[in-house]
């Protein structure tokens, strides 16, 4: 299925409100296409990895990030540029800050996806419908009503729940890592710096779909639209509404022959 397809069928079914993202991973800057912005070096800036993807999803630019644009950790660490160091594991650095002790925070950074060491140098994010390149994930970010209807899509497939894990934070790994490791659909509660740094609001969430299953993801749309369920939510309006006393009262008067 062609990339443009798959951004008019999210346009027609989901009507997301930012630029649905194609994400790729490269082995070098080689693979890094023309006109694409990296931070550090077009921008004079670091960022955090949510605030990247924020930028390209809203601004509809072509961007790419090394470990040397980033300037969270655990961006870095979730995508390979950096290593799994005993005391990131053991939760010895305040890192992320809002969990209750090292122990809480051991068991966090234990639980992050990390894709190999070393296999990749940057990523790659540009809005669908103007990528160049084959993504290994697409990201879409919408309302609540708009990502149940890609969890419907999904299971509209399979019959079966759809079950996503959050950790209330690092919305990068879930996005990104996560779907390539699993070959499965995510969809996220972005929390933290996404909301923060990314300026996320309060109304999104996110869904990442690996390439393998966005087939099958745009064929649920298209089935469950078919049998009516849509977004916007048809709201059921065919029926009579209750009106105070007075109502009915002046009805009866202007009604009624004097």
């Amino acid at each position: 299925m062609e990339l443009k397809q798959i951004s008019q069928a999210l346009d027609t079914y989901i009507r997301p409100g930012t630029f649905p993202l194609a994400i790729k991973m490269v082995t070098s800057t080689k693979e890094i296409p023309e006109k694409t912005k990296m931070p550090k070096r077009d921008w004079g800036l670091t960022m955090p990895l949510c605030q990247g993807i924020s930028i390209a999803r809203r601004y509809g630019w072509q961007i790419a990030m090394g470990d040397e644009d980033m300037v969270c950790p655990l961006g870095s660490f979730t995508l390979g540029f950096l290593p799994a160091k005993t005391k990131l594991l053991d939760g010895t650095f305040d890192v992320p800050f809002w969990v209750k002790d090292q122990d809480a925070r051991a068991k966090f950074t234990q639980s992050l996806p990390q894709m190999d060491l070393g296999r990749y140098t940057h990523l790659v994010a540009t809005p669908l419908h103007r990528a160049a390149f084959e993504p290994q994930v697409i990201i879409i970010y919408g309302n609540a009503a708009q990502i149940s209807r890609l969890v419907q899509a999904v299971v509209y497939q399979t019959g079966k729940p759809f079950a996503s894990t959050s950790l209330g934070g690092f919305a990068c790994g879930e996005e990104i890592t996560k779907p390539m490791q699993t070959d499965q659909c995510q969809f996220i509660i972005a929390s933290g710096g996404d909301r923060i740094v990314a300026q996320t609001q309060d109304h999104e969430l996110s869904f990442a779909a690996p390439m393998s299953q966005v087939e099958m993801l745009i064929e649920g749309l298209e089935g469950t639209h078919k049998v009516g369920v849509r977004y916007p939510t048809p709201s059921y309006l065919m029926y009579t509404a209750d009106f105070p006393a007075s109502y009915s009262e002046l009805n009866d008067y202007l009604r009624k022959d004097d």
